[in-house]
């Protein structure tokens, strides 16, 4: 097999590929081993490479905020609301997938990012707005992620520190260093130049997950166990423990992280265009992998989310590996939190490859003659030279996804509150990007008609999760401002 899957076969001699150049050329691509459709090389992904890609980016760092969600709500409304966010987001994400094409399902025009499938079905002002959203959100993901695996990286040389010195020891330690080894790493795999040459990534990233979650699970039984009964309450922490307004804020904040916990639909037209040409159509296949993906991270969220809250009640961390409920055994922990962290290199990169994409590719229609933006320096791979393979590196690439990472690993060490942020991240992408575009586009597409039963449910589904969203965004923001009263910059220890 070459590059990206494609057979050997289809880097002929040079003779050979001219013609078939040639042909792309012409349009002449239909009955091509090599080339799909629109000229590009064949795509190779399948139901289960886009459900790895979904549950990477899906199954991230929230899922260790859902036991402190649940402990706001309680085991009523906990729960229900996690049901309720995941039949949502697998509903509009079926009717996103519906978008990848333009007309036919089969052989409609391709739409390659979420931008382009806002721009063919509704254009106009809502394309600049998709846009701003869609890219806004990857930042602020890259900066949730880079909070989130620094903590545990963190928390790492914490247990190990308990364990020496005792429960009593407060082990204080500054996350900025552990911040700046995963901007490095970061750097270094965000030169993986698209997402078709990532999936391996993302299965590694995948395992990881299921690791860090069955551990986390594993743990809570065990505490549940020691405690002789679960604890928690029908309605969550109680006015008393917390103020009434407090309360309000937190239940707020609570929706926020749930919502970001089932957050992928802003990558999903991306995921989509690794899928392999029809029969079946993309939509089809990536309908499966929404069903296998959400229904996957919906039992994990459940188990871990439930466990976690019925080991520690209303006391739930914030994170349920790092906010140290568990102490013993460390080794375990380690194991655990390591996991996480090697989860998170992978997620980021499934996050911001679409944002390196649309800039790389604006560069090169707005300067296309510049040797910067489009040349590339043959770097070998192995000692032997020539006769090994090469990596294609691009200045561009290098110096603008570079700076991206540098850039989001200063902001996260100005802002490193997780639960705050991934609330917040989770209310500002889930109405627009979740729910009101593919709503929209699916109703421009199959021509439903205004005020008929469909368009109303459509419209009602829309405007609840609209006041979920501002719900949820002043909640994290009033544990922003709360947080920043007592945090110093590059200063405050944890």
């Amino acid at each position: 097999m070459g590059e990206n899957g494609v057979p050997k076969h289809c880097y002929p001699a040079a003779a050979a590929a001219a013609m078939e150049v040639t042909s792309v050329e012409l349009g002449h691509t239909a009955g091509s081993k090599c080339y799909d459709d629109d000229g590009r090389l064949k795509r190779t992904g399948t139901m289960w490479t886009a459900s790895a890609h979904i549950i990477t980016a899906v199954i991230g760092s929230g899922v260790l905020s859902l036991a402190w969600a649940i402990a706001q709500l309680g085991w009523v409304a906990g729960p229900a609301v996690m049901l309720l966010f995941s039949f949502v987001t697998y509903y509009t994400s079926a009717l996103l997938a519906d978008c990848y094409r333009s007309g036919d399902a089969c052989t409609g025009k391709r739409n390659y990012t979420y931008m382009d499938a806002v721009n063919a079905n509704l254009s106009g002002i809502k394309v600049q707005i998709c846009g701003f959203l869609q890219y806004a959100n990857i930042v602020g993901v890259a900066i949730g992620y880079t909070i989130a695996a620094s903590i545990s990286m963190l928390a790492i040389k914490k247990a190990n520190c308990f364990h020496v010195e005792g429960h009593g020891d407060p082990c204080s330690i500054s996350s900025t260093p552990y911040m700046i080894i995963f901007g490095v790493a970061e750097i270094f795999f965000s030169q993986i130049p698209d997402f078709d040459q990532i999936s391996w990534l993302s299965i590694l990233a995948a395992v990881m997950s299921f690791t860090y979650s069955t551990i986390g699970l594993g743990l809570g039984i065990v505490q549940v166990v020691a405690n002789k009964g679960v604890q928690g309450s029908l309605t969550g922490i109680s006015v008393g423990a917390v103020t009434p307004i407090d309360k309000v804020w937190r239940s707020l904040q609570a929706f926020g992280d749930i919502a970001f916990a089932y957050s992928y639909s802003l990558i999903l037209i991306e995921i989509q265009d690794t899928i392999r040409a029809p029969p079946p159509s993309e939509s089809k296949v990536m309908r499966r992998a929404t069903i296998v993906s959400v229904a996957v991270t919906t039992l994990f969220y459940m188990l871990c989310g439930c466990m976690g809250y019925a080991a520690f009640g209303d006391n739930a961390p914030g994170n349920l590996l790092t906010g140290f409920g568990f102490y013993e055994p460390f080794w375990l922990l380690d194991v655990a939190n390591a996991a996480i962290v090697v989860h998170l290199v992978g997620a980021y990169q499934v996050y911001c490859q679409p944002l390196f994409a649309f800039v790389e590719k604006w560069a090169q229609q707005r300067w296309p003659k510049s040797k910067y933006i489009t040349g590339e320096v043959d770097v070998p791979l192995s000692l032997s030279g020539s006769a090994g393979r090469c990596y294609k590196m691009n200045l561009f690439r290098l110096t603008w996804r570079t700076a991206f990472v540098v850039a989001t690993t200063v902001v996260s060490m100005l802002l490193p509150f997780f639960n705050d942020v991934v609330g917040l991240l989770g209310a500002l992408g889930f109405w627009p990007l979740t729910v009101y575009f593919p709503v929209e586009m699916y109703i421009v597409q199959k021509k439903v008609p205004r005020w008929s039963t469909r368009w109303v449910c459509l419209q009602l589904l829309s405007l609840a999760c609209l006041i979920i969203t501002v719900a949820s965004a002043a909640g994290s923001v009033a544990g922003i401002m709360s947080d920043l009263k007592v945090y110093k910059p590059f200063v405050t220890t944890y």
